[in-house]
Parts: structure tokens; sequence; C-alpha cells
């Protein structure tokens, strides 16, 4: 019988605030007058999460397996990005047992938007939604997020093998 392992990852993004697109947070479309911008959707929390998933399964980063100079990903739909990465992991024989995430932002207020975004999210990692923690937070007036010109995550990610 196998051991269980239990490996953990850490993910980050930025994206700045820009007219002319949508702002899509947890793969909800949140109204407001800017949105992110990027090669793909540009949504910053899936993007935090993908990357700490695959760290944790030691298989890089976001931009080797999803690269901006790919005409693919062009505005594509971060939980598709997120939802492949799930799949790789899976691969090597891992399971998510637990996202921890942080959304940085001024405005707008996110606190309507949580559960919509933890579902969605849980959809795409292929667990219950208690599994998949949201917490929102402002940058007090500080630096580019706190100016209100980008939105930042951060995320951690726990991964099991073996049960």
């Amino acid at each position: 019988m196998q051991a269980t392992e239990y490996r953990s990852g850490i993910g980050w993004d930025i994206h700045p605030l820009v007219p002319g697109r949508a702002l899509v947070l947890g793969g909800v479309r949140i109204p407001f007058e800017l949105g992110l911008g990027g090669h793909s959707d540009a949504d910053v929390l899936a993007h935090a999460i993908t990357d700490a998933l695959l760290g944790a399964a030691a298989l890089g980063d976001i931009g080797e397996h999803f690269p901006d100079t790919d005409p693919r990903w062009k505005d594509a739909d971060s939980l598709v990005l997120l939802r492949q990465a799930v799949e790789l992991v899976a691969g090597r024989g891992f399971a998510v047992a637990h996202v921890d995430a942080s959304l940085i932002m001024e405005r707008p207020r996110l606190g309507p938007y949580r559960e919509a975004m933890r579902e969605k999210l849980a959809a795409a990692l292929r667990v219950p939604a208690e599994r998949v923690s949201l917490k929102f937070k402002t940058a007090e007036g500080l630096g580019p997020v706190g100016e209100g010109k980008a939105v930042e995550a951060m995320a951690v990610v726990t991964l099991v093998r073996g049960l």
C-alpha cells in the first residue's frame, strides 16, 4: 500500500485593469467599468490557483503550459486552463485536497459574488465548494493595486496522493 503524500503549491498573479474588457474573477463575470488586461480572459484568481496546482505537482507554471504566445489561448476562459491543469495533476496521481486564495483589489466589492466563484472554481477543481476558501482584501491605497490600476491574487493549493 502506498503511503499518503501531501504537497502544497503557491500561486500568484497580477493583471492591469483596463477599459474595454470584461472583469472575470473566479470564472464569474463581475459588472464593472474596467476589466483585466491579458492574453486570456486574465482571470487572476484562476491563474493563481492554476500556478499553485502546477507547482504542487512540480509541473512548472501556467506560462509553460498555456503561453501567451500561443493563439489557442487568446481570450481563453481561464477555468478551461484550470481544468486542464487539474488533468495534468491527476495524471501524476494527485487530487486537490484544499485551496485557499486571496483576491486583492480596491473595487468593486466582491462579497456578493463569493459563493458563485467558489462553486465555479470547485467544479473546475473537481472538489466540493467547502474545500475552496476565498478571501477578498484591499491594498489600503498602496501600490498599483491600491491605486485601482491592477488586481492581484494569491493561492495555496494542497494536493493529496495515495488515499
